[in-house]
């Protein structure tokens, strides 16, 4: 099962992300857990990301700043 994060404080771009990410994993048949992380200083000692909203999956950051399309978030999901 794959671990998908979201990082972010809840803002418009993390929730299309959230919603990006899981069309992605459904799509790509992938059983999936998604999990919100709001708390800023868990973004930044955890995983060490300064922009959101970003992505984590299976806790590596593959993406930050940007909603990725839904082929991107794809691609990323399914490495």
């Amino acid at each position: 099962m794959k671990k998908l994060q979201i990082l972010g404080t809840g803002c418009a771009k993390c929730n299309a992300l959230t919603e990006v990410a899981k069309k992605a994993a459904e799509e790509l048949g992938q059983p999936f857990e998604i999990e919100k992380v709001t708390d800023m200083m868990r973004f930044a000692t955890e995983f060490g990301v300064m922009v959101t909203p970003a992505l984590v999956v299976d806790g590596k950051v593959k993406s930050t700043g940007k909603v990725p399309s839904l082929e991107e978030a794809k691609q990323l999901i399914g490495a």
